[in-house]
């Protein structure tokens, strides 16, 4: 008997509970620290839940960050340690936990007051080893723009989504190529340029999945939601034209004989099909994309529920070779990833 989507999320979760970090992925595997790896993972977790209802996957969930809470050493704050405070804030919604509330306002003042900015006050990626001046990535919207708005949502402040919103838009104009509608890994205000003008496969499906991941929340339907929609349907268009014929995207989306990319197919993947169900796009040729993108990610897990052929953490290239280069490895974030795209498999189950 074939096996179940549910089933599958937690052959893919058992894994990333057994990983301990001894691995070739930097520590991208692990989910014993505060990082965005970790992030996506427990997002994509807290995702599956919502479909399955399975009482073991929440205690997991809060068990993490009462473990994580407690340690004496808190967090470097930067735009990757952000994004556990996604799902954090997720939990504060479903549970009311009083725990949770201050460490989530001390994060949004941080990101609202603290947090460095670059011309017209987009969000520096600012991480633990790099104050990446004056540069906008894409990985952004994820691991930081989504939280602001879930928080905005949650806790009743409307300027926190405003704020979502903006960086958004911001991102569009100097990320999105006004020719192919495909999304550059970054941008630097400093030299005025998009480094190697890589269209990345992560950085794009990282946009594909926060923009209807930031609809999904809000709710909203204004001018900002517009033009990122349409955006959004731009990209969507080009990632169709451009997907292989097995169904993954290369890691460099237009240059075929880069290897394929698992955990970039999984995001766009999950974000097309999440687009048809909330009307961003019509089910056909979209349907048919998504499906195939779906299928192969689900191809891409081996028997001991190791999510296959994701690229390892990817820094801001130079040059295109820098992209070619990067090791292949499983991560928590290619099995967070999956598990966002399972549950709209879920959903249509």
């Amino acid at each position: 008997m074939p096996e179940t989507y549910r089933e599958t999320a937690q052959r893919v979760l058992a894994m990333l509970q057994r990983a301990d970090g001894n691995d070739p992925s930097r520590g991208h595997l692990t989910m014993n620290n505060w990082e965005w790896p970790t992030g996506v993972a427990l997002y994509g977790i807290y995702k599956t839940w919502q479909q399955d209802g399975d009482p073991a996957v929440l205690a997991y969930l809060k068990g993490w960050y009462d473990d994580m809470l407690s340690r004496p050493e808190q967090p470097h704050r930067n735009v990757n340690t952000v994004a556990p405070v996604l799902t954090l804030t997720c939990l504060y919604q479903e549970t009311k936990n009083p725990a949770y509330l201050p460490v989530i306002e001390s994060w949004i003042d941080w990101v609202m007051k603290e947090m460095p900015r670059t011309e017209y006050e987009g969000l520096q990626h600012c991480t633990v080893w790099n104050k990446h001046y004056q540069q906008l990535w894409c990985d952004t919207l994820f691991m930081v723009c989504l939280f602001l708005a879930k928080a905005g949502v949650v806790l009743e402040r409307p300027e926190l989504i405003d704020e979502a919103e903006y960086q958004f838009l911001m991102h569009i104009r100097y990320l999105q190529n006004k020719v192919n509608g495909l999304f550059y890994h970054g941008w630097t205000f400093d030299r005025r340029h998009n480094f190697a003008e890589a269209f990345w496969a992560r950085g794009n499906a990282w946009f594909t999945a926060a923009a209807i991941e930031l609809y999904d929340i809000t709710k909203r339907e204004n001018a900002a939601m517009r033009m990122i929609r349409s955006a959004w349907k731009d990209q969507a268009l080009a990632l169709w034209k451009y997907q292989r014929v097995n169904g993954l995207y290369t890691t460099l989306i237009n240059v075929e004989e880069t290897y394929c990319e698992t955990s970039a197919t999984a995001a766009i993947a999950y974000g097309i099909l999440k687009g048809i169900r909330l009307g961003w796009l019509p089910q056909e040729p979209y349907q048919q994309m998504g499906m195939l993108s779906a299928e192969a990610v689900l191809g891409q897990i081996d028997e001991t529920g190791a999510v296959q052929g994701v690229s390892g953490g990817t820094g801001m290239g130079h040059n295109l070779q820098h992209y070619k280069d990067i090791i292949v490895t499983p991560t928590a974030y290619g099995q967070g990833l999956t598990f966002l795209m399972i549950t709209e498999l879920m959903i249509r189950e």
